[in-house]
């Protein structure tokens, strides 16, 4: 690495949302700095990007101060100006978060409460003000959020990518890492390509802790995937934008939500259930050394032992098309079983701490020469520019002067 010319100032691993979001951020915050995105896929936004409901979160759900909350509301004004910048599919349609159950109106209100804290504008309705925006939808009492939208993040992500100039190199799964303080990075790929640098930034969502580990950086948490399964409602008539259940605030998880995509399809989605392998998109893909690795993790059987009543229900409603029928009957009474066609699931990587905490924020730390980006789920889609300014900012202060 000493003789060796660099091949960028700055290395980022991962062609995800987030990783895109950085080298665009790098791009305008130090002009001349020189990016190389290493992208282990074909092309960008293959996994967590490309495979959610596309919603623009508010930031109604964060706990205020958080940065998940300071993120998810800057983020969503940001992300429209960027799609109207850009010719971007997108569309401010406001939702529904509905009380179905008198158990859930205490959080409910505190839910509006931790909205206004956060600076959102929520309105509180009654049974008959719910249906003035959904007809279809039944409830005690919901908020309506006008600040929530939708948009095509695999677009955002490709806009990104070009307006950000730095070298994309797809097919660059990253399997070694050489890391010299005094020195740089350099990270081989499976193919046998060195690319050298400065920093490393490490995005690469689901393998975030596997990368983090050969940089010889110990994250001090483990990924633990979890798939998220939808459907397509055959009635998209019967919701007019979006709608969710009230969330518990013991999971990072929203619940089932009906959500009316950019397309004019509606989505229905998802549940929460362990996924056998990081790209588990269903329950025939299994890699059993990744298996083991979450296995092995002593949070894993934490989050098990607390929580395995939620995971059972999830796991029936991954079983039975009428378990997950009934779960959006709550919100849509007229929703039959015959109205939910299957669309592909997505994955979510949630961090897991070794005593079993699931990891509720964006989790972002650094090493030397490195910055590793260790749990950016959702809202982080909705929150990437602002979530890339930070990761920049922090990778550009461990590089010093260019």
């Amino acid at each position: 690495m000493r003789t060796a010319a660099y091949d960028g100032d700055v290395l980022v691993v991962g062609g995800g949302i987030v990783g895109l979001a950085t080298a665009y951020a790098v791009s305008r915050a130090a002009p001349g700095t020189r990016v190389v995105v290493l992208e282990k896929e074909s092309g960008p936004a293959r996994h967590q990007t490309g495979r959610n409901s596309g919603v623009i979160h508010s930031g109604v759900y964060y706990r205020p101060g958080s940065l998940k909350a300071r993120f998810a509301a800057r983020g969503a004004a940001e992300m429209v100006k960027f799609c109207v910048e850009y010719g971007i599919a997108h569309a401010v349609t406001g939702k529904l978060i509905v009380a179905t159950d008198r158990d859930e109106l205490p959080r409910l209100h505190a839910l509006a409460q931790r909205g206004r804290e956060n600076g959102i504008a929520v309105r509180e309705l009654g049974p008959a003000q719910i249906q003035e925006y959904e007809p279809e939808v039944r409830g005690l009492a919901a908020i309506h959020v006008a600040s929530t939208g939708i948009a095509d993040y695999r677009a955002v992500a490709e806009h990104l990518a070009e307006a950000s100039g730095a070298d994309i190199r797809y097919g660059a799964d990253v399997v070694q890492i050489d890391r010299r303080p005094a020195l740089g990075v350099a990270a081989r790929t499976a193919a046998g390509d060195v690319v050298r640098g400065k920093v490393l930034v490490n995005c690469a969502g689901l393998r975030c802790d596997q990368v983090a580990r050969l940089a010889g950086d110990g994250p001090g948490m483990r990924i633990v995937p979890f798939r998220g399964e939808y459907f397509d409602l055959a009635r998209p008539e019967l919701v007019r934008g979006l709608v969710y259940p009230v969330p518990d605030p013991a999971f990072p998880f929203l619940g089932v939500h009906l959500t009316r995509g950019i397309e004019g399809s509606v989505h229905v989605g998802p549940n929460a259930v362990p996924a056998l392998a990081r790209e588990g998109y269903d329950w025939g893909v299994v890699r059993p050394r990744e298996l083991a690795g979450t296995l092995a993790w002593p949070g894993s059987w934490q989050v098990a032992r607390r929580h395995w009543r939620y995971g059972a229900g999830e796991l029936l409603r991954s079983a039975s098309k009428r378990a997950f029928t009934d779960a959006v009957r709550r919100l849509v009474p007229a929703v039959t079983p015959d109205d939910l066609i299957a669309a592909p699931a997505g994955v979510r990587a949630q961090a897991v701490l070794r005593d079993g905490t699931l990891v509720d924020d964006f989790l972002i730390r650094e090493g030397a020469r490195t910055v590793h980006v260790l749990n950016a789920p959702s809202p982080a889609a909705t929150a990437a520019l602002p979530i890339g300014r930070e990761v920049a900012r922090r990778a550009l202060d461990a590089l010093g002067p260019v």
